[in-house]
């Protein structure tokens, strides 16, 4: 429900915030106080385009804020696939509106496109009355609350429709790469084929980049190998480089430690180690020949593998990335080449599978045409009853299911609500009734009835009144505390009988004041407290002149609302 509401330089209004309360908010006031400034805000809020005259006269903006806490879980979950949390049950929406003509809008403080303030607040509040912001002249809403007030029968329905329509497309898409996607069957064989060919021209090996990236950076090195190894040797052996070769120098000092030992047998061991030393460093050199002889390699090797690794390089970035994805491309081309090739016997079995799946969904549809049908007789019966209780006894009301040719996971009916408002007139869809007294009257008719179906929690009825008094104001009001104790109402009245009826009662009222750019019309928004109720019922039942007849009156209005209510709680 809406719980805060801040508005700051709209119209007449300087700045108010509002606190809204569960259950009926009545909003009254005198004409032109600025009750319409209220649910023009809540309009701005929700995303519609606000008027030329929206921001107050020498204001650089105007701001509107509003508070709404959700506790309903598909309520939370449709926010959270719109990318939205509710941290704690609440979201706070946000726009402003420079007086160049640019807005911002902002959802829990990120700024957002108006387009998904719009999708986002349609979840959250809905307006009727004299505004476009209403649900339920949205198509896809009718057939929502239609289907929402039909039941488990109708979901069960929808399930294995949705079950249907998922084989159905699986298969459609099996039998289109039979037949060839934007090319003829010939031209599509003929292109997997060349796919096929490259990759398997390729005959790419697993390891084989690494081995030949490893063998590539060797050769690259070879000349600096070469001069290292060489040299190494000479300094074992000896060469052009070195006067002393390290074994010619290990073989001496073994010949004089051996003459040593002779007079100290003490370093009789020294003799062996000298030995293994000579044994290891003629082990290594002889390695170190081996390897000259590994490095005199074929000169044109190292331009065979830096072409050879271009191919594999290209290939994969043609048909991978990756090898992986190289040889599952070539599984997938030869699975679909072989199906191409053999596919006069699949198509005929796709095809036939689609025939049939066909006959399912369409016996599917039939189901929930049968099941809309059968409820909407029962409701638009219970919607007529209550628009004849406010004040509209010739009215007709109809929920119309028709079908289209194409099906959707909602099968294929096209959901209308139709009214004739007076006798004599056509029935014609909701959305082209042209009277706001009426619209907001078959609105609430509408809410009464499927009060329990829909889900959003906060619904705005402007000038629901216009045009009753009476017997119908009395059946106006009781049906819009039946609604509030389901969601809560925010409600602009005249009547006092409406008034009556409110959990939170605000007055709105208009006064001049005193300001730096001098004497500005200023509007308050309050919520009365209940020893000021009784007196404004009085100003809407009698007029300026308040008699205590008229406050008697009103109080005991008030004490028999209070009393009606009680009833309905129970």
């Amino acid at each position: 429900m809406l719980t805060s509401l801040s508005i700051q330089n709209v119209a007449l209004i300087d700045r108010v915030q509002a606190t809204f309360a569960p259950g009926l908010n009545v909003l009254t006031g005198e004409t032109g106080a600025g009750k319409s400034i209220v649910v023009d805000s809540i309009n701005f809020l929700l995303g519609e385009r606000p008027a030329r005259d929206f921001i107050r006269a020498g204001a650089a903006f105007a701001s509107v804020e509003g508070i709404v806490e959700i506790d309903d879980p598909q309520t939370l979950a449709a926010l959270t696939e719109l990318g939205f949390d509710a941290p704690d049950g609440q979201l706070m929406l946000e726009r402003v509106m420079q007086a160049g003509g640019k807005s911002t809008c902002r959802i829990n403080g990120r700024t957002v496109a108006v387009g998904m303030l719009k999708e986002v607040s349609s979840y959250l509040v809905d307006v009727h009355g004299q505004h476009e912001h209403q649900s339920l002249l949205n198509d896809t809403k009718q057939m929502q609350l239609l289907d929402s007030f039909c039941g488990d029968e109708l979901a069960a329905s929808k399930s294995k429709l949705a079950d249907l329509l998922a084989r159905y497309r699986d298969n459609g898409r099996k039998l289109k790469a039979l037949t060839g996607v934007g090319n003829s069957r010939n031209e599509q064989l003929d292109y997997w084929k060349h796919q096929l060919q490259e990759i398997e021209v390729a005959a790419l090996k697993e390891g084989e980049e690494e081995t030949l990236t490893a063998r590539r950076n060797r050769l690259g090195a070879l000349e600096n190998l070469s001069e290292n190894t060489r040299r190494a040797l000479s300094l074992l052996y000896g060469g052009a480089e070195s006067q002393y070769a390290a074994l010619d120098q290990i073989g001496r000092a073994t010949a004089h430690v051996t003459e040593l030992a002779k007079l100290d047998p003490a370093k009789e061991p020294l003799v062996t180690q000298l030995t293994d030393a000579a044994t290891q460093l003629a082990d290594v050199a002889a390695e170190l020949r081996n390897y000259i002889d590994e490095l005199d390699t074929d000169p044109q090797e190292l331009d065979r593998i830096e072409l050879r690794l271009d191919i594999i390089y290209r290939t994969q970035k043609k048909h991978g990335p990756t090898l992986e994805a190289v040889f599952k491309k070539a599984a997938q081309l030869t699975e679909n080449i072989h199906n191409i090739e053999n596919s006069d016997e699949e198509i005929a079995r796709l095809t036939a599978v689609k025939r049939t799946l066909t006959r399912e969904i369409t016996a599917v549809c039939d189901d929930l045409s049968t099941t809309r049908a059968y409820h909407a007789s029962a409701i638009s019966a219970d919607i007529c009853n209550v628009l004849r209780d406010l004040g509209m006894p010739a009215a007709r009301f109809e929920i119309a299911v028709g079908r289209k040719t194409a099906f959707n996971a909602d099968g294929n009916d096209q959901v209308d609500f139709m009214i004739a408002p007076n006798p004599g007139e056509p029935m014609k869809p909701l959305k082209r009734v042209a009277s706001g007294g009426e619209m907001s009257r078959i609105m609430l008719a509408i809410k009464t009835v499927l009060a329990d179906a829909d889900r959003i929690p906060t619904v705005i009825f402007d000038e629901v009144d216009a045009g009753i008094s009476g017997r119908t104001a009395q059946q106006v009001a009781e049906k819009l505390a039946v609604i509030s104790r389901r969601r809560q109402i925010l409600c602009i009245t005249h009547l006092p009988q409406i008034a009556a009826m409110a959990d939170t009662h605000f007055f709105i009222e208009k006064n001049t004041a005193q300001t730096d750019d001098g004497e500005r019309t200023i509007t308050h928004v309050d919520a009365l407290p209940p020893d000021n109720i009784a007196p404004e019922l009085a100003r809407l039942t009698g007029g300026a002149q308040i008699t205590e007849a008229t406050l008697h009156a009103a109080q005991e209005m008030k004490e028999q609302a209070n009393a009606l209510k009680e009833r309905q709680a129970c």
